[in-house]
């Protein structure tokens, strides 16, 4: 172990936690301990609490706890050895020497020691050369762009001449060698270049930090406008992997940590015209799609980061691919949500139409992975055949089956599978006739018969077709006046003293009501009779519906039980419905519905009143004429 205990606990010892703290939060005495408001959360009452006898601090309003090396990685980001190491330079302390490396390793780190004074001295070469006469264009070029000198000077922007050898010639000058140059990817070399020449020439500079703010590459934006490479960025060197770093991220996570998100946006200028306008928290990627490196970076500066795109469809294929990307890495309150800008605008375009307040309008509006992820999938929304909801079904189980993480998965599930099912049922109304209260035919008919049985594959021949309707065309009315079907033989004793059956009230939805009701508190009930419940005819559209979700919640799901089932019926928007069958159910006699009723009773019960259903929705045969 690098940093032993003893260390730590020396570290400890030389700094107060309210001394760390103190520069954050501002603290006042109470008793033994140190109040404050939260630095982890907006809160107007003081939830913040600092002991230094213990040496801890504890968030009551988040449940944050620990010491002063946690307090710094939570508030700035660092990883745990940059805390340490950034304490113990505060503390006085020294850290021991690491272990002997091999003459290998030890060579990098040499190469890379003097690569970074070598960079360096080419941002402040570029950053000369913006001021001077042979820099007007791309001085020019930038204050049309809106930025501020003290903009300009934050972000060390400059401007790399036209010639081929300006730059190699001021670093040999300053002691650097070819070969480094070279390394450092500030010269272009190699077996068939005989002279290294300058990567970039004629070019706005854009300067790349790493998390301590050193310069370790750059970005160059060409002036000439028949450039065929618009944007370039350094090649990978000792210093710089361009898929592991953001753009601004060490400046951005400090700010990303008091706001509590981070904003990526797809390109330089954008970063800084967003970090111009108050919105500090922006980073970007270096030319590339989002990497997991990256992703995990965004991460770090906060669990919920904003992806802005373009609104066109460039901007929308590379949301998509963020989203391939972070769906295997998702964890319990780590996602992403996205922001679409209006189309052929980007955000500096925004901010100068419509300010701060304009951006920040459109930032509001961002939208969670799981839309942009349905979005994607549902397309044109032409499903109008089994076959094509089936394929749409199918892709959205086996992209969902991507995220390793258990819980956000089976969140997931349920998420696309609700969707569905609302998205066949809307399908299903729009293409209703008017005055239609049955299903529609064609693809309206398609769509209610697909919502019955959205993403739990329940298919036509399992829910055989119905039973005739009643005498006179009106479901339980022969005639069309209001009337009990007479009792079966084989009804228990019970059931036949029951109000329901007696016709107490508005029989038939009390009847349908209980079937229901055993169903929920009873799941076992729905392996044994799901084939007679799908066959029923039920006269409410709510108590249809509600069938239909339970047998659809089932066919995903044989193992439910009863406070899964209801809690997957009300997150569909069916508590009121639950409700009130509850309410009609309450029965002395019916006490085959309870939830601790016997198997035995329940089945007996249930059985009886299925009966007595199914026989209410069989028509009266005629009588055969001449007997």
């Amino acid at each position: 172990m690098r940093f032993a205990p003893h260390l730590l606990d020396e570290i400890r010892a030389r700094l107060p936690v309210s001394q760390v703290v103190a520069r954050k939060v501002k603290l006042k005495r109470q008793g033994r301990e140190l109040v404050g408001l939260s630095p982890f959360k907006t809160e107007k009452t003081p939830s913040f609490t600092v002991n230094d006898q213990k040496g801890f601090y504890h968030c009551f309003a988040t449940g944050e706890h620990g010491d002063i090396f946690t307090f710094l990685m939570k508030t700035e980001g660092l990883p745990f050895p940059e805390a340490v190491e950034h304490l113990a330079g505060e503390a006085g302390v020294d850290l021991p020497k690491e272990a002997p490396r091999s003459p290998e390793a030890q060579a990098q780190i040499d190469i890379r020691e003097r690569l970074y004074p070598l960079v360096d001295e080419a941002a402040r070469y570029f950053e000369g050369c913006l001021r001077s006469g042979a820099g007007r264009e791309a001085l020019s070029y930038i204050e049309r762009r809106g930025l501020s000198d003290e903009t300009i000077q934050s972000f060390r922007l400059g401007y790399a001449p036209d010639g081929g050898n300006d730059l190699k010639q001021h670093l040999l000058k300053k002691g650097f060698t070819e070969r480094e140059i070279v390394l450092s990817g500030m010269a272009i070399g190699g077996e068939d270049i005989r002279v290294p020449y300058d990567r970039f020439r004629n070019r706005v500079m854009f300067p790349i930090m790493d998390l301590k703010g050193r310069v370790i590459a750059f970005g160059g934006r060409a002036l000439d406008p028949g450039h065929p490479a618009k944007y370039l960025n350094s090649n990978d060197t000792p210093l710089f992997h361009k898929g592991r770093i953001l753009y601004n991220a060490h400046n951005a996570r400090q700010a990303a940590f008091e706001i509590g998100t981070v904003i990526a946006v797809e390109g330089y200028m954008d970063v800084i015209a967003l970090a111009q306008a108050g919105f500090g928290e922006t980073v970007a990627p270096l030319g590339t799609a989002l990497t997991e490196d990256q992703l995990a970076l965004l991460w770090r500066m906060a669990p919920e980061p904003l992806l802005c795109f373009d609104g066109d469809t460039a901007g929308r294929k590379a949301a998509f691919r963020a989203v391939d990307t972070a769906l295997p890495h998702l964890k319990p309150g780590s996602s992403l949500r996205f922001a679409f800008l209006p189309d052929g605008l980007d955000p500096d375009d925004v901010i100068r139409e419509s300010g701060r307040e304009g951006l920040a309008a459109l930032l509001k509006k961002a939208r969670p992975l799981a839309d942009v992820l349905f979005e994607r999938e549902w397309g044109d929304g032409e499903w109008s055949t089994p076959e094509r909801r089936a394929g749409l079904e199918l892709r959205l189980r086996q992209i969902v089956a991507g995220i390793t993480d258990d819980v956000v998965r089976t969140h997931y599930e349920r998420n696309m599978r609700d969707r569905l099912f609302h998205s066949w049922r809307a399908m299903g109304r729009e293409t209703r006739p008017a005055g239609a209260n049955g299903p529609a035919s064609g693809t309206g008919g398609a769509a209610g018969a697909a919502a019955r049985g959205a993403y739990a594959s329940i298919s036509q021949p399992f829910l055989k077709r119905p039973h005739g309707i009643g005498a006179g065309g009106k479901f339980g009315r022969p005639n069309g006046k209001p009337g009990v079907p007479p009792l079966p033989a084989f009804a228990s004793e019970s059931l036949k003293r029951s109000p329901m059956a007696a016709g107490h009230g508005s029989a038939f939805p009390a009847r349908e009501a209980l079937i229901l009701q055993c169903l929920i508190n009873h799941p076992y009930l729905i392996d044994e009779h799901a084939e007679d419940v799908a066959a029923l005819k039920f006269s409410s559209r709510a108590l249809t519906e509600l069938r239909n979700c339970i047998l659809s919640a089932h066919a995903e799901e044989k193992s439910l039980d009863t406070a899964t089932l209801r809690s997957h019926l009300e997150r569909l928007g069916l508590g009121d419905t639950l409700h009130r069958i509850g309410q009609l159910v309450i029965h002395r006699s019916d006490r085959f519905a309870d939830p601790d009723a016997e198997a035995d009773t329940v089945r007996e019960g249930f059985e009886d009143i299925l009966a007595l259903q199914q026989g209410a929705a069989r028509p009266t045969r005629p009588p055969v004429s001449g007997v």
